[in-house]
């Protein structure tokens, strides 16, 4: 190629500062397309060629307008979507200008939690029992045959966002009354207590070319819904949970045809019985800091490398990560009361990254002893919950704990 690699990045929050500096660095060409309303957002302009406002980048047809219209004197070879709120239109603009990745179906199955459940249990991925909140008949079926509670989810929501919990039949017809014409964006799923999972991944060639696996402290549901403290810890590589869904996941991102970047899978196990279910997928970086926990484990930061898999995919060149360190590390974070809250007293040498944020307190400890971690998280845990934490109602009326994604 006689060209700098070309990468549309489209981006409708802040987010993808690393790998727009690695894409740079690489000798890409960087175009930004991003909302208008984050104009003086802190983007690495150094690194972005050329920046396109627009009001809203998800709006069609007009965001395919205007990248059709640049495309007229710029060979665009990957558009990347940096949050799971572009997933499906970064889908759109592949297909309309025929330029390699995800496209609209399979953009689905990295969006839309029923297009994911119907696709995962086509492949025989266990999944929690469900049903489309489309025929009403099928939904009375559903509540007769299997036990509640339930959850009412939307299906293109990110994280725990919108999801409601139903404990009776009765709660159900209400809120769909209340949805009204929306009601079919939605679906319901049975409950299913246990510990839940992430499992982040750098595909390329179709293949998981890194994995990494962590468990959540409080489910995020629970902490959305309820309030409290984000916690999540990397699972050692030799640790059975690490196995088993590190080969769940390849299955999903086979099947789901994940060619190539950045993927975010979340599993359930079950308390009941201890298998494993897949819950949802994203085709990004995990949010809530995860990809700064992950390079404190591994040396291996997902947004540099997903900037990586892309242009070796254009330039024909081989892929691989090297990972520097294996540390098992731990992050917390939590919405809080003061403005700037001082971490100064949380002062362990394990402490490796701490949180700068309004009204945000969190860090991440990193030690070669996962016994080690799990004694300052669970202490870390319960003092941030008491010097910091505060709560405010999300939409829908739940507690929030801001960050989570």
């Amino acid at each position: 190629m006689d060209r700098p690699v070309s990468l549309l990045c489209l981006a409708s929050y802040f987010k993808g500062e690393r790998l727009i500096r690695a894409a740079k660095e690489a000798g890409a060409h960087v175009i930004l397309v991003t909302n208008e309303k984050l104009h003086d957002a802190p983007w690495p302009m150094e690194s972005i060629d050329e920046r396109y406002l627009l009001p809203d980048v998800n709006r069609q047809p007009d965001v395919t307008h205007a990248v059709a219209f640049l495309a007229r004197t710029r060979k665009l070879d990957r558009i990347l979507a940096l949050d799971e709120f572009d997933t499906v239109t970064g889908a759109q603009l592949r297909e309309h200008l025929r330029i390699p990745g995800l496209g609209d179906t399979t953009g689905r199955h990295f969006r839309d939690k029923l297009a994911m459940r119907l696709r995962a249990r086509e492949a025989g991925i266990p999944v929690p029992e469900f049903v489309p909140v489309i025929h009403h008949d099928d939904l009375r079926s559903f509540m007769d045959s299997v036990p509640g509670p339930w959850l009412l989810k939307p299906r293109t929501e990110a994280s725990a966002m919108g999801i409601r919990r139903i404990d009776a039949p009765g709660t159900l017809w209400p809120i769909l009354e209340e949805l009204g014409d929306r009601q079919s964006y939605y679906l319901m799923e049975a409950y299913v207590p246990g510990d839940v999972f992430h499992v982040d991944s750098i595909v390329a060639g179709g293949q998981p070319a890194f994995t990494s696996v962590s468990v959540y402290g409080t489910p995020p549901l629970d902490v959305y819904q309820g309030g409290g403290v984000f916690v999540t810890k990397t699972v050692p590589r030799r640790h059975g949970d690490f196995t088993a869904l590190a080969r769940a996941n390849e299955s999903l991102l086979r099947a789901f045809g994940m060619v190539r970047g950045a993927t975010h899978a979340e599993f359930i196990k079950s308390r009941v019985d201890g298998s494993y279910r897949f819950i949802e997928v994203a085709a990004r970086v995990g949010g809530a800091n995860i990809d700064l926990l992950i390079e404190q484990a591994t040396g291996v930061n997902l947004w540099e490398e997903w900037a990586r898999v892309e242009i070796a995919d254009v330039r024909g060149t081989p892929y691989e990560v090297v990972s520097d360190r294996e540390l098992h590390t731990g992050l917390v974070v939590c919405l809080a009361r003061e403005e700037w809250p001082d971490l100064g007293g949380y002062d362990a040498s394990e402490v490796v990254w701490r949180l700068r944020k309004k009204h945000h307190a969190g860090l991440i400890v990193a030690s070669p002893d996962p016994a080690r971690v799990d004694e300052l998280i669970d202490a870390y845990t319960t003092r941030l919950a008491s010097d910091f934490l505060a709560v405010k109602p999300p939409l829908g009326g739940a507690a929030e704990m801001g960050g989570i994604e």
